[in-house]
């Protein structure tokens, strides 16, 4: 969001080797804040992500690591720390998916994506709160979705991992609000990444009719979001759930 200072900022993004968290990551570059571009299969699209930032005058590091196993969540966050001084930004956006019908889906398909989607996020967010409450301020941002607010066939690992990412969201808000520590979600809806592109034509065109706005969003609509609940500006604000939908489930 233009004229949000984050300078003097640590932020770990889970996940940014690509999309939103690509972005993400980027926006925070911009905003002043030192970045942790995390990634765990995607070495080199991450690589990419870094030297953008880089390049661009900005500060980020490597940081590589599967945030859903409990060793490599904490290792995640104390590289950071270790290089950076601190953690002050925690944006948990590592999230895969494994759509399915419920009938047909595989257990270690429902497993898996509540491992990444929704452990990983409780993973990360206990290892960087150990700093953030020490240092008495912090902002936690958890990438939920629409589809954990409203279900959608198909994506019943999804959205319940999405939903419990709401619940976490919330407990996790009333724990540490006495320590300046905010605790936020997102829930974005049909955001114009590789998922997105990857749907039939036809199929996108009947999304579009159900959003008032008529028109997809973008990682650059999530990462403004993240940039004012990272800020100064919204201190005040936590334990909510932010829907970026252009108005879908309004």
């Amino acid at each position: 969001m233009p004229g949000i200072d984050l300078s003097g900022k640590v932020a770990l993004v889970t996940g940014a080797s690509r999309g939103i968290g690509a972005v993400v990551a980027t926006r925070l570059a911009q905003a002043g804040a030192k970045v942790g571009v995390n990634f765990h299969a995607s070495a080199e699209l991450a690589t990419v992500v870094v030297d953008k930032i880089n390049k661009a005058g900005g500060e980020a590091f490597l940081v590589g690591g599967d945030v859903s196993q409990e060793d490599k969540a904490g290792e995640v966050v104390k590289q950071l720390v270790e290089h950076f001084g601190s953690i002050d930004i925690l944006v948990n956006n590592a999230g895969i998916n494994k759509d399915q019908l419920l009938i047909r889906m595989k257990t270690e398909d429902f497993d898996s994506v509540m491992n990444v989607n929704l452990r990983g996020a409780f993973l990360c967010t206990r290892f960087a709160m150990t700093h953030m409450i020490r240092q008495r301020s912090g902002r936690v941002i958890n990438m939920s979705s629409v589809v954990g607010l409203s279900g959608n066939p198909g994506q019943a690992n999804y959205a319940a991992a999405k939903a419990g990412l709401v619940g976490l969201t919330k407990a996790v808000a009333r724990e540490v609000a006495s320590r300046n520590v905010t605790v936020n979600a997102l829930a974005p809806g049909y955001i114009v990444t590789s998922m997105v592109e990857e749907i039939p034509e036809d199929k996108q065109d009947k999304i579009l009719a159900r959003i008032p706005m008529g028109r997809f969003g973008t990682p650059e609509d999530v990462a403004e979001a993240v940039i004012f609940l990272s800020s100064d500006g919204a201190s005040y604000i936590t334990g909510q759930v932010l829907t970026i939908d252009g108005g879908m489930i309004a």
